[in-house]
């Protein structure tokens, strides 16, 4: 690997829609923000149904995980520097909902993941439970052979009390479930990072809100997009921000600054 290194600013953000962002001046954004990476979540959309646009924006290359039903989930990424290497999980029950893409550079592994959502009365609970164990399990590989790893995305676990608005009234409700918020725990203690956490302890820091009840007015909203990193890139996070004043989505960017 080389020793170079620089300062790169990796933004996630779950878009709910990209078709949708596309019509809010998501190119127009995406070009004054200028970030090195931008991971997008939920894009419920094939390339071939985006505007050219965005499906090839200028200065950026991009690639694309797209669910077999259409309209569904599906994540994307626009990289001003090209990766060496492009791949899904691997895992057919997984990639054909469009849930992971990853990206392998020469200094770090980029994995952006759009997580299952477990859903009411934890109906899809098991589904959840076990992709987090798999993506957990290629964490752990990147990680064994040495690899700087960031892990970015919509986790769609509020982790701990500090990460939403009215933890008592949503303990049995989806993401924030015992067995979802368990497998953070033993996510973060086997050593992995919450770089948010890193730099701000303070709660009231959200990154959704429900548009039904308007939770964004009142910051009623939960913290479910996250950058994690395994410990050797934790030393090289720079900052770590929620980004709560861009709109066109019940969700909001998180971005990271690592050099790397």
């Amino acid at each position: 690997m080389s020793t170079f290194s620089t300062m790169k600013q990796i933004l996630s953000w779950n878009v709910n829609g990209i078709r949708a962002q596309a019509k809010k001046g998501f190119a127009e954004w995406l070009r004054a923000t200028h970030p090195d990476i931008l991971c997008v979540q939920e894009t419920k959309a094939h390339p071939d149904q985006v505007p050219p646009e965005v499906a090839h924006l200028d200065g950026y290359h991009t690639y694309w995980a797209s669910a077999e039903k259409k309209g569904y989930s599906g994540v994307a990424v626009f990289s001003k520097e090209e990766p060496v290497a492009v791949s899904q999980m691997g895992i057919d029950r997984f990639d054909n909902e469009g849930r992971v893409l990853q990206l392998e550079y020469h200094n770090f592994v980029l994995i952006t993941a759009y997580f299952p959502n477990s859903q009411s009365a934890g109906k899809r609970l098991d589904y959840k439970l076990d992709f987090c164990s798999s993506l957990r399990k290629i964490c752990d590989d990147h990680t064994a052979a040495g690899r700087n790893l960031v892990l970015c995305g919509d986790y769609n676990i509020s982790h701990k009390p500090i990460d939403l608005a009215r933890p008592k009234e949503n303990e049995k409700n989806a993401g924030y479930l015992p067995e979802e918020r368990a497998w953070m725990d033993e996510f973060i203690g086997a050593g992995y990072v919450d770089t948010f956490r890193m730099f701000n302890q303070e709660g009231g820091n959200y990154t959704w809100w429900s548009m039904i009840t308007k939770g964004r007015e009142r910051n009623v909203g939960w913290r479910l997009d996250y950058h994690c990193v395994n410990p050797r890139t934790a030393e090289l996070v720079r900052s770590a921000e929620i980004h709560s004043d861009v709109m066109g989505s019940d969700h909001c960017p998180v971005s990271v600054i690592v050099e790397i």
